[in-house]
């Protein structure tokens, strides 16, 4: 029996603008080396692969050109039966079984990090294949790292509810608990609704809450702000003065 391929977690930068200019400074050159050398990939959307791919060969030569490569989409059990796809993580991982090595590639960040990509390196555990992941930027660990709130206890809540009043009441939940155990509670928001949910906080929460913002980490626009609640109301008294806030990569983070 062939000895089994390595599956290699492979990360993406934050931002899609620039990535050449970008790699040095988020991707280690053995994270690049390494991406290069694959042929075979799983990743969440091709495009965004390929364009990676695209800034990693103008660092470290490709092993093979992008159009050789073999490049399955994934994009998690229950968003691929909505596109009517019913393959199975591990028909996506056949190619570890011949001695191949892979590369799961994240939208952006990390691998299996609020991203479609635990049940295929699950699967690769349970297939026995090695599973190595590979140093690259993570914006929640990076809004935690420059937020000054509480590192040791914290938890990530990954996407908060769309409707207004629902989402009130989970921002309200995530307060009381961060309150109680004073841990730094962590989510995300689609970019086109940061305005939204910012509106959500200043409204929702005590004054005393403390909030960061993690907008555009490791771009060039990057600003990384923890204020008060009482102090956000001050800087945003409205939706309108968000505006500049609004379509840009952000993190949530929260400890009362």
């Amino acid at each position: 029996m062939a000895q089994l391929g390595t599956l290699y977690l492979v990360p993406n930068t934050l931002g899609d603008d620039a990535r050449t200019e970008q790699l040095p400074w988020v991707l280690p050159a053995e994270t690049i080396a390494q991406a290069a050398k694959l042929k075979y990939w799983i990743v969440e959307d091709a495009k965004t692969a390929r364009a990676l791919l695209k800034a990693v060969d103008s660092v470290s030569p490709l092993a093979c050109t992008i159009q050789e490569m073999q490049m399955s989409e994934w994009r998690g059990v229950a968003r691929n039966a909505k596109y009517g796809d019913a393959v199975k993580p591990a028909d996506l991982l056949k190619p570890l079984l011949t001695g191949n090595d892979m590369g799961l590639m994240s939208e952006a960040g990390v691998p299996g990090v609020a991203d479609p990509g635990a049940e295929l390196v699950l699967a690769a555990h349970q297939l026995g294949a090695r599973v190595k992941p590979l140093v690259g930027p993570s914006s929640i660990l990076l809004g935690l790292m420059a937020s000054g709130l509480n590192g040791q206890h914290f938890a990530f809540q990954g996407y908060l509810p769309q409707e207004n009043q629902e989402r009130s009441v989970k921002l309200k939940q995530l307060e009381a608990e961060s309150r109680k155990l004073q841990q730094t509670q962590i989510w995300i928001e689609t970019p086109y609704r940061n305005t939204a949910m910012l509106m959500a906080c200043i409204n929702s929460l005590a004054p005393q809450t403390l909030l960061c913002l993690g907008v555009d980490l490791t771009l060039t626009s990057e600003m990384i702000t923890t204020l008060s609640i009482a102090d956000w109301r001050k800087r945003y008294p409205n939706e309108a003065a968000c505006a500049p806030l609004q379509n840009r990569p952000t993190v949530f983070l929260l400890l009362a």
